[in-house]
């Protein structure tokens, strides 16, 4: 037997209010067929004046406690993956664990962008697999519209962002049949720093100037995401496929062994990409990109409950996260559900 980690609840949460596309037409000058002709999005969720990024996570965990059947002090951990905490310190995972009442377990905030999820588990993994702990609550959130431009301006990239959450419970388990026990199979992380600002927000920070945040750069609009669409496209197509096949071979399966797969949700078009590139069955790439937006880091874990809602998702499964995300970063995953 070896000792591993399984993950044993999905959980989800989106804002009730809804952003259609048709209701950034005039903020954005902008149409909807516009919008959905370039990233596949018809509505996103957008969260009220009071809703934080750490609120979601905790709705998200809460669902993910409860499909584990498990007590909330049974937790030992906490990894929150996001580009939108509450605040700049703490971490969010601070306000995450005092909101559950979890005092005195550690936490970590992951700021690997729209690959900080896959990131997440792995930390986890490692963690539980070395027998350090027994069970983590693995989260994906974020309130991006509060940090967009919603100007022409910002079109090209306030169209796309959203809000949402995700979590997942993984526990410690004995495996005695690796092809049959579920359990995490394998998970590869990849970054390459040299790229950061073609997919960014550069303030507040510390590199431009002698405060972290003035007029100007409000003005100038530095305190909005920029993004080299072209660049990043070109990119994810490449390394997404890259670190997939690099979890196969890892794993000794193939690409027909994988029942279902969970694409990072930045733009329909990367993805359609891959599955045309790689030639996988569109109904094996759950897609929640139309109804919930890009999430970042949390498309992933919100897909997988979105498809665990739907009974897409059954034990037995072998199941691909995949993401390419800011920094640039990139990852996956293959789980035995």
């Amino acid at each position: 037997m070896k000792k591993a980690a399984k993950i044993t609840g999905f959980g989800g949460y989106v804002p009730s209010r809804v952003i259609k596309n048709t209701d950034l037409e005039k903020m954005l000058d902008t149409t909807d067929e516009w919008i959905q002709q370039r990233t596949g999005i018809v509505e996103r969720r957008w969260v009220t004046d009071d809703q934080s990024t750490s609120d979601l996570a905790v709705e998200a965990a809460k669902i993910a406690i409860q499909n584990a059947k498990i007590d909330v002090k049974d937790i030992d951990l906490i990894v929150v993956a996001t580009s939108s905490p509450d605040t700049d310190i703490p971490g969010c995972a601070a306000f995450v664990q005092a909101k559950l009442g979890l005092p005195g377990i550690p936490y970590f905030d992951i700021r690997q962008a729209c690959s900080g999820f896959i990131y997440g588990v792995s930390l986890a993994n490692l963690y539980i697999t070395s027998g350090v702990y027994k069970c983590a609550l693995v989260i994906g959130a974020e309130v991006q519209s509060k940090g967009l431009d919603k100007t022409p301006n910002g079109k090209g990239v306030s169209i796309i962002f959203a809000d949402g959450a995700g979590a997942v419970i993984l526990q410690a388990t004995d495996v005695k049949d690796e092809t049959k026990d579920p359990h995490v199979l394998t998970t590869h992380l990849h970054a390459d720093g040299s790229s950061a600002s073609e997919l960014w927000m550069p303030v507040p920070g510390s590199a431009f100037g002698p405060v972290r945040i003035t007029h100007e750069m409000i003005d100038s609009g530095k305190i909005y995401p920029q993004m080299n669409g072209r660049l990043v496209f070109t990119h994810a197509v490449t390394k997404m496929p890259e670190v997939l096949n690099e979890a196969l071979t890892a794993t000794g399966l193939k690409l027909d062994d994988v029942d279902m797969h969970f694409f990072h949700q930045a733009n329909t078009r990367i993805n359609q990409k891959i599955c045309e590139d790689m030639k996988i069955p569109v109904e094996k790439a759950h897609t929640t990109i139309n109804k919930f937006g890009n999430t970042t880091a949390a498309t992933i874990p919100l897909g997988m409950y979105d498809a665990f809602q739907e009974g897409k998702i059954k034990p037995g499964m072998i199941i691909s996260m995949v993401a390419f995300g800011a920094g640039f970063t990139w990852a996956s995953a293959l789980v035995r559900y």
